[in-house]
């Protein structure tokens, strides 16, 4: 088995309420995915590890993950949930810094008020995460992507990474102010970037490569190749496509690229910015 590493999926146990944004339009994905359901389809897809990414707001979420992490050992790493805007978020990150396998936090920002960002008590947690290696992705819409340029302009030592290559519409074909803002995101040193997410913000019922391939364009003229790494966004990706062709599509369009290229979106960028 090849060394790939999936970036970004997601395990949960599904329960209607907490999970209330998998709609009825996605009854496809409403039912628990746990490891077991993912690591043949890494497999297949000669990938050896992942890193599980939080679903949910809550504490309960992070340790969620914990306890699947030990019986697991291709979950190289987790991004949880933490309350960053806790006024005792030192000593939470104290509490989660003796489990090794936490690399990082997110917060679902692209379900908050444009300017959430802004928030002095968020910026607060934002600042506490560095002295403890800690890791931050960002997850917006393109709409929020000022707020996002204004976080990490702010945070220059702290190393960021845009989930979803920051949801483009990409089914309208709307490109122009997430161009101007990616363009702009992608200056600074401390900003990574996921190849995910693509195709559940493409028209879900008849998207084809060709629709991805003029925002995969932007990422790829504005990213140096060390910033970027490829994410499942399994089992969301269901809902729109499966595990394989998804792969098989950035395979394809990023077949051009040297091998030792193509390693670094595959693994060694994951492996390097989570530290795993």
């Amino acid at each position: 088995m090849s060394n790939r590493i999936d970036s970004h999926q997601h395990f949960w146990k599904f329960d209607p309420v907490r999970d209330s944004w998998i709609d009825e339009s996605m009854q496809k994905i409403q039912k628990d995915f746990l490891p077991e359901d993912l690591l043949p389809l890494l497999q297949q897809n000669q990938f050896s590890g992942c890193v599980a990414v939080q679903a949910s707001q809550s504490e309960d979420e992070t340790n969620f993950l914990l306890e699947l992490a030990p019986k697991n050992d291709f979950i190289k790493g987790i991004v949880g949930w933490v309350d960053l805007r806790n006024e005792n978020i030192t000593e939470r990150l104290e509490y989660f810094s003796n489990h090794k396998k936490i690399k990082g936090f997110r917060h679902v920002v692209q379900g908050e008020a444009d300017d959430f960002m802004f928030r002095e008590d968020f910026r607060k947690g934002i600042s506490a995460l560095k002295q403890f290696g800690y890791t931050y992705d960002i997850l917006i819409f393109h709409r929020q992507l000022p707020a996002a340029i204004d976080l990490v302009k702010h945070f220059q030592n702290q190393p960021f990474v845009i989930d979803h290559i920051a949801k483009p519409d990409i089914k309208s074909g709307d490109i122009v102010s997430w161009k101007k803002g990616i363009e702009e995101i992608a200056k600074y040193e401390n900003v990574s970037c996921k190849i995910s997410g693509m195709v559940t913000e493409a028209n879900w019922n008849n998207w084809k490569p060709d629709d991805l391939k003029p925002y995969l364009d932007v990422i790829f003229e504005n990213f140096p190749t060390h910033k970027l790494m490829f994410g499942s966004d399994w089992p969301v990706l269901n809902v729109a496509s499966n595990y394989s062709e998804v792969v098989k599509t950035l395979e394809d369009y990023i077949s051009q690229l040297s091998t030792k290229n193509q390693n670094k979106i595959w693994s060694e960028n994951t492996s390097s910015f989570y530290n795993l």
